[in-house]
């Protein structure tokens, strides 16, 4: 009985908080195309401002109408808002904003920049503009999308990060100077995630530019942190880089580690990494056993697994829209309803949540108009169309304009307690949060292609499709296409030459249209190591030995239906 009464308690609870009266009518009547105009307006009050006001700048300072330089200085916000143009469907703006880019933005100069930030915010956005640029109709080079100003200027930002990487560990520093690479006093202490968040990028821009040196570090830096997990399945909060010794061995899924689970997963599916996805469902399962209560998730000690802190955090909301891409929807669905109500209690999600207590905790009342919930609400609307996740969009567009929109955008929200306000609007605010509330609210934009539409394009290595759906989001919401990465390849500078010689001739020879020589990088283990030289010879044939065909790794098949596989990431048919 007891047993029984423990089963059906929470369930009851759950469709109690999930069909209050009247909820499912009134989220029917919900007018989804105002307020994805809403949206739309939201997004240009504070991208006209930033332009008028703070431009070259970093970022918006919206109380006093001017600009800051924050993580860099490159123009933040205009990188990181680059894309949010596209999938709003101004064409014009993008190609504007991608001419003043190219000619405005220079990363040789003598600067401290964050090593995770430049990576999400410029090497994502700039990636992830440049594998956009002929959807925003510009005129791409011949060799696109292997090569073009904007990849250029990806690598060159990334290249600017490498030194960070020369640790005995491969564990990179937390910081780095752009011009003269790790500063001497520099501390080797990192959180997690600026560890473990660099294989989407990184991995793209080796498949891109035939340079295997940035998939290899990253991956490097994320075995790295599986090999210094704790004996119960767990990673701490931040490490030092150069003795492998954990420094703060709080272990939770939010602050400091957020994103090194999350780019498991993205990593796996983006190419198709069986070894990636095993990692992330261990660390799961040991997330589960010593973290989860009541579908909420604790902070504790790495080693011993004792609860260290009861706190709910903001950059935790993330969770639930992770959990929907391994196909786990119903649990994602019962956190996100608990992560909602304390939306529901303050109009917005403070830094940290006291769950015993049900209330802030000192000094982190805050909400910088984060992106975290909103994400999962999108993504869990595509695994379910349940109503009360545009609920969680109307009642984020109706706070954030009622508690922070000011004359020149809007502003961080200093303390959600009492409404009072900070001199700040973080880039992700355009990069991510309007990004995933428009997404939310537009069930047709292309983004949420399920492969049925494509572009093919012919590359000097053979035809490739693009743009079918699937799109892999970095952790600042920038879109990569992930058929873009079997686009390129591999290849040595001294090849060039030669290969493109023997490819005419065989051209000629069989068939008067290229065709790709090789499958796309589909099995788990022709996607393990970019440092292997197998990896680079083109038209090599591949190792034929049979594999079994697990969740990530398919047989050679046609684009197509490769990306119709890929375009499913949503759906639990596992």
């Amino acid at each position: 009985g007891a047993a029984m009464q423990r089963f059906l308690g929470p369930l009851l609870c759950l469709w109690a908080l999930r069909l209050p009266a009247g909820t499912g009518a009134a989220a029917r009547g919900l007018d989804v195309a105002s307020y994805r105009e809403r949206v739309r307006a939201m997004f240009y009050h504070a991208y006209e401002h930033y332009l008028e006001s703070a431009f070259p700048y970093d970022e918006l300072r919206p109380l006093t109408c001017d600009g800051q330089d924050t993580w860099g200085s490159f123009s933040l916000t205009l990188i990181d808002a680059l894309d949010t143009l596209l999938i709003l469907g101004n064409v014009s703006e993008f190609q504007r904003v991608v001419n003043v880019l190219q000619e405005g933005v220079d990363f040789d100069i003598d600067v401290n920049a964050s090593v995770f930030e430049t990576n999400i915010r410029v090497v994502g956005g700039l990636l992830s503009a440049h594998l956009l640029s002929r959807k925003a109709g510009l005129e791409v080079e011949a060799g696109w999308p292997c090569s073009g100003p904007l990849l250029r200027m990806a690598e060159e930002a990334a290249r600017k990060l490498l030194p960070a990487f020369q640790t005995p560990t491969g564990m990179p520093y937390g910081t780095v100077n752009l011009l003269h690479g790790v500063n001497p006093g520099e501390t080797p202490v990192t959180c997690t995630a600026g560890i473990g968040t660099f294989i989407v990028e990184f991995a793209t821009l080796s498949h891109l530019t035939g340079d295997p040196v940035f998939e290899g570090v990253a991956r490097k830096a994320l075995k790295a942190l599986w090999k210094n997990r704790s004996d119960i399945g767990l990673v701490g909060n931040h490490i030092d880089v150069v003795t492998a010794k954990w420094v703060a061995q709080d272990s939770g899924i939010g602050a400091g580690v957020d994103s090194y689970f999350e780019y498991l997963v993205k990593g796996a599916i983006l190419l198709q990494d069986k070894e990636l996805m095993s990692m992330f469902l261990e660390y799961n399962k040991a997330i589960k056993n010593y973290t989860k209560f009541d579908d909420w998730y604790l902070w504790v000690q790495m080693y011993k697994g004792t609860v260290s802190m009861p706190v709910f955090q903001s950059l935790e909301a993330y969770w639930p829209g992770l959990q929907s891409l391994i196909g786990d929807v119903d649990n994602a669905m019962r956190t996100f309803l608990n992560y909602y109500t304390v939306w529901k209690q303050f109009g917005g999600l403070p830094e940290f949540y006291n769950i015993p207590q049900g209330y802030t905790v000192d000094k982190r009342e805050g909400y910088p108009l984060r992106p975290e919930l909103i994400e999962s609400a999108m993504y869990l609307y595509r695994a379910t169309r349940d109503p009360t996740l545009l609920e969680l969009g109307r009642d984020a567009v109706e706070s954030i304009e009622k508690i922070s929109k000011v004359d020149c955008g809007f502003a961080t929200i200093k303390d959600l307690r009492d409404h009072r306000l900070d001199n700040r609007m973080e880039s992700f605010f355009l990069a991510e949060t309007i990004k995933y509330l428009y997404l939310l609210f537009d069930p047709d934009n292309f983004i949420h292609n399920d492969g049925s539409d494509f572009d093919v394009v012919v590359t000097p290595y053979g035809e490739c499709v693009l743009n079918a759906g699937g799109y892999i989001f970095n952790t600042e919401a920038h879109p990569i296409d992930p058929a873009a990465l079997h686009c390129c390849r591999k290849r040595k500078e001294e090849q060039w030459e030669v290969e493109d010689l023997m490819r005419e001739f065989y051209s000629r020879k069989k068939t008067k249209k290229f065709t790709l020589k090789r499958a796309p990088d589909c099995e788990g283990e022709n996607a393990k190591d970019p440092e292997d030289p197998s990896f680079e010879k083109a038209g090599e044939k591949r190792n034929s030995k049979k594999s079994s065909h697990s969740l990530l790794s398919c047989p050679s098949q046609s684009f197509t239906s490769k990306l119709a596989v890929l375009g499913q990431v949503f759906l639990d048919n596992t």
